[in-house]
């Protein structure tokens, strides 16, 4: 036998255990992403009331997010419209969940969080900050940047 036909064999050999070890691993990753629950986002918005934007801001940014975390409700990020009327009475948020279910479980965990009902009566104290709240459960599309 030849070197050179010994060591294109083992070459070979090289290449074939790579490209089986590559396609095994490319099925478990597939496997593993089909099986991942399925997250879901919120979009949320609120609708301030005159003059309390600065209070829901101090809110979030001070208590909210904090709270939000250790419900394992994952804030995607936070914004306020650039143009009036919008930038003084909306502030717009989202938030990503493993579940749907997951997201009503653990929305009822955030309001029963004693630390929540005291950040919240101690911020309204001058009234409530809020007029109303929408908000939407979304599913990303096949062409999100966030699946």
């Amino acid at each position: 036998m030849k070197v050179g036909s010994i060591f294109n064999d083992m070459k070979a050999s090289y290449v074939l255990s790579f490209l089986c070890g590559a396609a095994v691993m490319l099925g478990i990753s597939t496997l593993a992403e089909s099986n991942s629950p399925h997250h879901v986002y919120e979009l949320r918005l609120y609708h301030v009331k005159e003059g309390k934007m600065e209070a829901l801001k101090a809110r979030f940014g001070d208590h909210t997010d904090a709270i939000f975390k250790r419900h394992n409700m994952k804030s995607i990020g936070y914004w306020s419209p650039e143009d009036a009327p919008d930038s003084q009475n909306l502030f717009v948020y989202i938030l990503e969940h493993p579940s749907r279910q997951e997201a009503e479980k653990n929305w009822a965990a955030f309001q029963a969080d004693p630390e929540w009902k005291k950040v919240k009566t101690e911020s309204e104290a001058n009234g409530p900050l809020l007029d109303h709240i929408d908000h939407y459960f979304m599913d990303p599309t096949s062409f999100s940047a966030l699946k």
